[in-house]
């Protein structure tokens, strides 16, 4: 998917554990999470396990209106 795409970016819709795994295959540069203001009794994690190694870097907050904002962190590569 990545070779077919070039340079151009790939969206990847479909939940947590699907990012979870190209991030396990180093595949992802950066994660975009848009939150609502929604209040929840619970809720449950964006992915299936913590994200941790290596750690994600807060790029950019951006508040769209009173109850919406959008999260850029950048995915450092391991080494």
């Amino acid at each position: 998917m990545s070779k077919a795409a070039g340079s151009k970016n790939i969206w990847i819709v479909g939940g947590g554990d699907l990012a979870g795994q190209f991030h396990d295959a180093g595949l992802l540069d950066e994660i975009i999470v848009q939150v609502g203001s929604v209040t929840l009794g619970k809720g449950k994690p964006l992915f299936p396990r913590r994200l941790v190694t290596p750690p994600l870097t807060l790029v950019s907050v951006q508040q769209f209106g009173s109850g919406f904002a959008e999260l850029r962190y950048q995915v450092p590569k391991e080494l």
